[in-house]
């Protein structure tokens, strides 16, 4: 435990950080309407921040429920919950300090306890969180072994000092532990509603959160509708009252839809940035978002197609992908064509040395075409592979495209779309040959990323397993320099090819003229309602 003298020579940091929410900026006025509607590509699968897992579900959790921090507009870290924290000499014990005026929108306090309650159901195995790993990744005192079930999960690293008072003590120094802290896994639950609603606790008239908005309705698959929460501690200066989530699974049909005046943001459709961007240079953005895209190869023993077992298929397929298409002919949004896993611009990242991202493309077909037939696949015996893709028209332009480009190498690939609940499950479950994949990092640092493919991963749904990268990623975690072993864990991937790196995300994207506050310079791409307001016109 620490002692009083050490909470005394202990760095004190973060205490004089502002709050942040709609900051009116001077000669804006507002406008009578302070409505905001923008586009879902799919449905919520969860309004439960420890067991959502999406990018989607992220940015309405964002609005339901706070953490302990929140992000600004350019990404750097401001209050939520926590006033601030002090950190121990040895920089392993965090000690947050929670505001006293915070509440749930029941009119419940929130507390200390409502954080070891949320962190402790999201280690617990009886969870069944995806996103328990993260708690390890934290790494949050005992997390891996209560997540493994070896130990009881009350033995986590955490407690509540008092009411207004968390402490968190971690294996390691972690010298971005605080920018972890925005993930939505993290946020305080009320454990009474929970207890009293059970499954059923997140519906809408059930759901009990603290965040700037409370859930209005939600009918899944078409819209989720939430209203500005008088109780929340800052609502003084939140000015959005209500905002509209609708769930269109058509990219094109949704900018339809926005030109009409029905929505106030939504994606642009593969392709058509540019002429957009002409047609309406003050309305379509395009902006580094930290997202990589990826087809992801099954490597499952038990479940994985024997072909995908040899490396030398999973370079073919790799290197037959003509990415250079893909993101000048295709998308045309500013993104980049990637050969590995960490977006480039990922605070700190060094990018390492792919040999085929020198190649041309000629070449990367040439060597795909001697790696198959070494493998023992040619004219006489193609190589047969079914990809899962959920519903949009990129995803399947892009589809399309890689199944011409494989089938210049001799490989018969069959595009098979569905649904996105339906396509995670079948990922999570193993249940697929190649899938398409996408992963947004929750914090600005390469760890993010990399973690995925380590052996105890809650999303290394491909089964990649390798001792030495789980080896050099744990040893990241209390390296002074992580960047040279982030380095070898990336050629690692190259060298394994567990998936084809596609390309590198922007965040293009419609935006009405008449809305503020919508955080387009955050690389993490996290935005809040409550940061919001729309101007007269």
């Amino acid at each position: 435990m620490m002692n009083k003298l050490l909470l005394t020579t202990a760095l004190t940091v973060c205490l004089a950080l502002p709050s942040v929410a709609a900051t009116v900026a001077e000669g804006d006025k507002l406008a009578e309407n302070q409505e905001y509607t923008y586009w879902l590509l799919d449905a919520i699968k969860s309004m439960d921040p420890q067991i959502n897992t999406d990018v989607e579900g992220s940015g309405v959790l964002r609005a339901l429920f706070e953490g302990l921090y929140d992000e600004d507009q350019v990404g750097n870290l401001v209050p939520g919950v926590a006033t601030g924290y002090e950190l121990s000499d040895d920089k392993t014990t965090y000690t947050f300090h929670l505001r006293d005026n915070a509440k749930w929108s029941n009119g419940d306090p929130v507390t200390a306890n409502d954080f070891v309650y949320a962190w402790k159901r999201l280690a617990d195995p009886k969870t069944a969180s995806e996103y328990a790993w993260y708690m390890e990744l934290m790494q949050v005192v005992n997390a891996a072994k209560i997540i493994a079930g070896e130990m009881p999960v009350d033995d986590l690293g955490i407690k509540a000092v008092d009411d207004h008072t968390f402490e968190v003590k971690i294996e390691a120094p972690l010298p971005y532990f605080p920018q972890m802290l925005t993930h939505a896994s993290t946020f305080p639950v009320n454990q009474k509603v929970i207890e009293q609603f059970g499954d059923k606790w997140t519906e809408a008239g059930n759901l009990v959160g603290n965040g700037a908005y409370v859930l209005k309705e939600h009918i899944l698959g078409e819209k989720v509708v939430m209203e500005r929460n008088p109780l929340y501690w800052d609502d003084e200066h939140t000015v959005i009252t209500k905002a509209t989530a609708l769930t269109i699974n058509d990219n094109s049909a949704a900018l339809t839809r926005y030109l009409a005046g029905e929505l106030d943001r939504v994606d642009i459709p593969a392709g058509q940035y540019p002429s957009l961007k002409e047609q309406y240079p003050d309305q379509a953005v395009s902006v580094p978002q930290s997202c990589s895209y990826i087809y992801m190869f099954n490597l499952d023993e038990a479940k994985g197609p024997a072909a995908l077992k040899d490396v030398r298929v999973r370079k073919a397929l790799s290197y037959a992908i003509d990415r250079d298409i893909i993101v000048d002919k295709i998308l045309q949004g500013g993104q980049a064509p990637s050969y590995n896993w960490t977006h480039a611009a990922t605070a700190g990242f060094e990018m390492p040395d792919i040999d085929y991202s020198h190649w041309t493309q000629e070449e990367r077909n040439t060597k795909a075409k001697e790696l198959l037939a070494e493998a023992g696949y040619g004219p006489d015996n193609p190589l047969k592979l079914t990809l899962n893709y959920n519903t949009s028209e990129n995803h399947k332009k892009i589809a399309i495209a890689v199944q011409q480009f494989w089938k210049g190498v001799g490989v018969e690939m069959t595009p098979n779309n569905m649904e996105w609940k339906v396509h995670t499950d079948k990922m999570q479950n193993q249940d697929f040959e190649v899938a398409r994949y996408a992963w947004c990092g929750d914090y600005n640092e390469a760890s993010t990323y990399l973690d995925l493919f380590t052996s105890y991963s809650g999303h290394n749904n491909g089964k990649f397993f390798n001792d030495r990268y789980d080896a050099i990623m744990k040893e990241s975690k209390t390296s002074a320099n992580p960047a040279p072993l982030y380095k070898e864990a990336e050629q690692i991937l190259a060298e394994n090819m567990p998936f084809a790196p596609i390309y590198q995300y922007t965040k293009v994207e419609m935006i009405k003229p008449d809305m503020r506050g919508m955080s387009t310079h955050n690389l993490m791409q996290n935005w809040y309602i409550k940061d919001m307001y729309r101007v007269a016109n």
